[in-house]
């Protein structure tokens, strides 16, 4: 079987690595051979993270288009083209509807809340661009839709699709080193780890976040990729997001914080950061939200929080107690070997994408 994989991102973008680039040595290894062409090279991805400079980024952007279709002149030598977001991230899925109309088989994979339209933080033409009825109009339109979670699955259920499944998110454990054995002989490490577009949500927190500080002057407070974010009465560290950068930080990290709004769109999340900090031995204390619930067993593997009180007991519980968090630690990272593991969800995407070529040929 061959594939086309198009993902919206180069390896350095979050979901694209996720959802893609770590399954591909995989797949090889069962018999799909994979071709990845990325809307986005490493540049333009950093610029997109970057205020401003629109003229640059439209022309970025126009450049991006012509690779983009260049990448699907053979289309007709593959047997699948995987779709990890939109072909393009703009207009409307016309060339998606014309390759199913030459007999393309097209799969449509999506890990976040697409169909929910949200502002984006540094551009106000990619805010104008964007469309949930896209989203649901490709839900319709593509042979299969793949999501990170029930909820995103279902959502493509109801608005028609003609198949859609769920394909937990893996996480590569081998990567990943373990945390060293948890004490309080040096001072506890408090950190969140994620894009510039995300690290808003610590101000849900942000009251517990600065008495915490005031009680515990001792604790270390990081983060890595919130670029030039601030907190009054919380010295947070900053450093920039890089794939080696991650693993520095998270071998320095004790506590993972991942705080989620309470909307709908919060429900389309897929876990990424938490089961990070669970595969690193990091204790991940998280919102009550959507699939952190089916991620996190509580107490066990880490911490839901629901309330403000919840934060500030749960994090109090791990700062002060290092033997808790190595029982958590040692918990979350074999709930992550045997339940995330990329060369098992490899084989549930070859089988699904034979699967679903087969059913095309039958009907056609």
């Amino acid at each position: 079987m061959r594939v086309l994989f198009l993902t919206r991102y180069p390896v350095e973008g979050a979901s694209s690595r996720y959802r893609v680039f770590q399954y591909l040595e995989y797949l090889e290894a069962v018999g799909v051979s994979a071709d990845v062409q990325s809307f986005m090279d490493t540049s333009m991805y950093h610029l997109s993270l970057s205020p401003g400079r629109t003229g640059v980024k439209i022309w970025a952007a126009l450049s991006a288009t012509v690779r983009r279709l260049w990448a699907l002149r053979n289309w007709r030598k593959y047997d699948v083209i995987y779709l990890q977001r939109e072909l393009l991230p703009f207009g409307p899925p016309i060339i998606e509807a014309a390759l199913r109309k030459w007999g393309a088989v097209l799969v449509f994979d999506y890990d976040d809340a697409l169909f929910i339209k949200k502002a984006s933080r540094y551009n106000r033409l990619a805010t104008a661009l964007r469309s949930g009825d896209k989203t649901r109009d490709l839900f319709r339109l593509v042979h299969c839709v793949i999501a990170g979670n029930n909820w995103l699955r279902d959502a493509a259920i109801a608005a028609g699709a003609e198949r859609a499944v769920t394909l937990e998110v893996a996480e590569d454990t081998a990567r990943i080193p373990m945390h060293a054995a948890h004490s309080n002989e040096n001072p506890v490490t408090i950190g969140w780890l994620g894009s510039p577009s995300t690290v808003k949500y610590l101000r849900f927190i942000e009251p517990v976040l600065q008495d915490l500080a005031q009680r515990y002057p001792d604790v270390r407070w990081e983060i890595m990729g919130g670029n030039h974010f601030k907190m009054s009465g919380v010295n947070w560290q900053i450093s920039d997001w890089s794939l080696d950068g991650e693993l520095q930080a998270l071998a320095c990290f004790d506590i993972g914080l991942m705080p989620l709004p309470p909307e709908d769109w919060a429900k389309g999340k897929s876990g990424g950061k938490a089961r990070t900090y669970m595969a690193a031995g990091v204790v991940p204390v998280v919102s009550a939200v959507g699939y952190n619930l089916e991620l996190i067993n509580h107490a066990e593997t880490g911490f839901l929080c629901e309330t403000p009180e919840d934060w500030e007991r749960y994090i109090v519980q791990a700062i002060e107690d290092a033997d808790l968090r190595q029982r958590v630690a040692l918990a979350a990272r074999t709930e992550v070997e045997q339940r995330f593991d990329p060369a098992m969800t490899s084989a549930k995407m070859a089988r699904l994408l034979i699967e679903v070529v087969d059913d095309v040929k039958k009907k056609s």
